[in-house]
This record gives C-alpha cells, sequence and structure tokens, in this order.
C-alpha cells in the first residue's frame, strides 16, 4: 500500500497530511494518527500500510507548526491545546470526515485525547500512545528547555534539536536519512523552531492533563493504551493507574520500545492498533 502525501488549506492555513487507501470501498471508519512534539506524521509510515492494508483508511496530518504544515505567527494562531483542538476538528471536516478512530502519541498526544473527549460524538475508538495521562507526567527537561526565554529561542533554531529528541526518547538511533527528513523542516526556515518554542510555553500540560485524567474516568469508548516500556519519560505506571479508571479500557505493553513507539518498533505498534480495530472495528 502507497502512501500520499497532500495537502488542505484550513481556514486560511496548509495543512500537510500523509495517507494510506485501502484498495476499493471500505465500510470501516478511517484511522487517524496524530504525533508528538518534534516528530510528525512521517513516523507514522511503518503503520499506515498496515491499516490501510485492514481495510482502513489511515491519515496522519503534521500539527500546525510542525513538519511541513503551516507555521503561523503566533499572532495568526495561539498554538494552545484549545486552539489545535478546534484546528483538528476544522481539518477533518475540511475532509469531510464526520468520525474517526484516534491514535494519539506523544506530548501533543494530549491535544488529540483532548478531542476525542470534547467531542465523543466525533471519535468511535481512541488509542493512546505513550502521551501525558495525569498531571503526574511532567515535561521532560530536553523539551521543557525549548520554552525558556531566550535559551529556547537558540535552542529550537538548531536542526540538531530533532536528533537529540528523537533519539533521547528511546533505545534506537534513526537512520540518516529519516533523520534528514525530520530535519527538513528546520532548514528550510526559521519558523518551525518558533512555532515549537511557542508551542511549548503554552501547552500548560498541569491544567491539561488534570482535565483528561478527570475527562477519562466517564469515557466509555473502547481505548487502548499501547506503551512503549523503555519510554525515559513517560513510564508506564501512568498507563497502570489509567487503565483502573477506563471502563473499556485496555493494556498492552511494548518491549524494547521508548517513546516514539512507531519510529522505534512500526511493525509492533501496526499489529497491536490493527488488532485492536479489527477486535471492534464497525
Amino acid at each position: 500500500m502507497g502512501i500520499s502525501e497532500q495537502t488542505v488549506v484550513v481556514n486560511g492555513l496548509t495543512w500537510f497530511y500523509r495517507e494510506a487507501a485501502p484498495v476499493g470501498e471500505s465500510p470501516k471508519l478511517p484511522v487517524l494518527l496524530l504525533h508528538g512534539l518534534v516528530s510528525q506524521s512521517y513516523s507514522w509510515r511503518g503503520v499506515m500500510p498496515t491499516l490501510a492494508e485492514q481495510g482502513f483508511r489511515a491519515i496522519a496530518p503534521d500539527w500546525i507548526g510542525h513538519g511541513f504544515s503551516e507555521k503561523p505567527d503566533k499572532r495568526d494562531f495561539a498554538y494552545t491545546p484549545a486552539a489545535l483542538v478546534e484546528a483538528l476538528g476544522q481539518f477533518l471536516d475540511a475532509l469531510a470526515i464526520p468520525k474517526v478512530h484516534l491514535v494519539a502519541q506523544g506530548f501533543l498526544g494530549h491535544v488529540g485525547i483532548q478531542f476525542a473527549l470534547q467531542n465523543p460524538d466525533r471519535v468511535d475508538r481512541l488509542a493512546i500512545i505513550n502521551a501525558p495521562l495525569s498531571p503526574a507526567a511532567k515535561l521532560p527537561w530536553k523539551m521543557s528547555q525549548f520554552g525558556i526565554p531566550l535559551a529556547g529561542d537558540m535552542i529550537t533554531q538548531d536542526p540538531i534539536l530533532v536528533d537529540r529528541t528523537l533519539e533521547g526518547g528511546g533505545p534506537y538511533q534513526i537512520d540518516d536519512e529519516d533523520l534528514d527528513i525530520y530535519r527538513r523542516p528546520f532548514l528550510q526556515s526559521s519558523d518551525v523552531g518558533r512555532a515549537l518554542l511557542v508551542t511549548v510555553r503554552r501547552m500548560d500540560l498541569p491544567a491539561t492533563t488534570a482535565a483528561i485524567e478527570a475527562g477519562l474516568k466517564t469515557w466509555d469508548h473502547p481505548t487502548l493504551l499501547l506503551w512503549g516500556i523503555n519510554d525515559p519519560w513517560l513510564p508506564v505506571s501512568l498507563a497502570e493507574t489509567c487503565l483502573k479508571d477506563l471502563s473499556s479500557g485496555q493494556l498492552k505493553t511494548l518491549e524494547e520500545v521508548g517513546h516514539y513507539a512507531q519510529e522505534d518498533w512500526a511493525e509492533k505498534v501496526a499489529d497491536a492498533l490493527s488488532t485492536f480495530l479489527r477486535q471492534m472495528a464497525v
């Protein structure tokens, strides 16, 4: 299954997204794959073909401010979790997609979880991969420093932050040709660094994760907590605690996999997601 690269303009902002479509018509809901902080939709390249083979239309956007999507000035886009939640809904509207299975990974995954909690009619199944689930989750220093005045301005303009962050989250080195794609937006424009700085500054993780923790206690949709146990930033204990409050939740741990699970071992993530979705697919 091939992965196409596409763009769509939504409220004046250009979203870049990757898509893998099943052969022929499929009654199954699309799967929306959301990447984490400093990452891109490219991270899902090893997962999307498997989902398409199972009959799911797999769509992975670059968040506004990330990857190859637009990086508007902070005066034109707030970069708050609320702004990103609203923009995500508008992105789905632009693609004429009323409902999805949603997969949210990493720091920024909290925005996907909030979208689900705030729009339960638009999300059928929810999969959460190494994302902050409660106020016990803290933004690691490696990412926190992106938002520090003056120092953050310099750090976020250095393309090497991509290598340090993506490889700092797990046990593997990433191939140079893949890192080239992750670095490219930083080499093309200073806008991506500025957008990253504002995103981190306005993340408000304590309040956001408190809302997520409360919301998941009443969330009754089938939910998969998929956790790379070699994540140095978000321990599996966060998922184990969350599971106790989920009425329709399950936890699957991934050995030898870190924070960016789909980058570390795409096959394990693809198998777990396709099994979860096929068990309950509509």
